[in-house]
């Protein structure tokens, strides 16, 4: 598509998901790193910390939902791959571009009543039942924003797929060798 505005949402659409698996990783990494040291304190320095679980599992949500919409950019979801061998290229694009519509429609409801959500933990000063007790805006926010994300990446696949563009198919690891057969 040629459109100047259009280019300009796409590619920040792009940018932005890019930034949000980088960041992905990095809070899995920094999860590692925190369980680790949950370990090293608990059975050889026999010091417990109760703080670490909920870190952890509030740094995955958001490493989760940060990297939905990349993950879709490049076709990673579960799919049925046996249907893009089976059924005709344009059979495929339809499916494609009906399966986009209506994971964007479920994705724009979720990241609304999530965001509904937050505000009211946000609001409401909700907080989770253990002992450091961190808010649970943080990992609603998460989910909120990451399913936004992937609201506006189904976005762009819809447009980009109703303009005629080709959907990047992933490959799924199906290397040939120099004989044809599989690698």
């Amino acid at each position: 598509m040629n459109n100047p505005l259009w280019r300009l949402f796409s590619g920040t659409v792009r940018g932005i998901n890019q930034a949000m698996a980088y960041i992905s990783a990095l809070l899995i990494l920094i999860c590692s790193l925190v369980l680790v040291y949950e370990v090293v304190t608990r059975y050889i320095l026999n010091i417990s910390n109760d703080w670490v679980i909920e870190l952890s599992i509030f740094m995955l949500i958001a490493a989760t939902f940060l990297a939905a919409a990349h993950t879709q950019r490049e076709r990673g979801h579960v799919g049925i791959e046996i249907l893009d061998e089976v059924m005709s290229k344009r059979a495929s694009r339809i499916r494609l571009l009906l399966g986009d519509i209506l994971s964007m429609l479920f994705c724009g409801l979720v990241a609304y009543l999530s965001a509904v959500y937050c505000h009211e933990a946000w609001d409401q000063g909700w907080t989770t039942s253990s002992t450091w007790g961190p808010p649970l805006w943080i990992p609603y926010f998460f989910m909120s924003f990451g399913m936004l994300l992937l609201t506006l990446q189904f976005i762009v696949q819809i447009v980009e797929g109703l303009m005629g563009k080709e959907p990047d198919l992933p490959s799924h690891g199906h290397a040939t060798t120099t004989s044809g057969q599989g690698g």
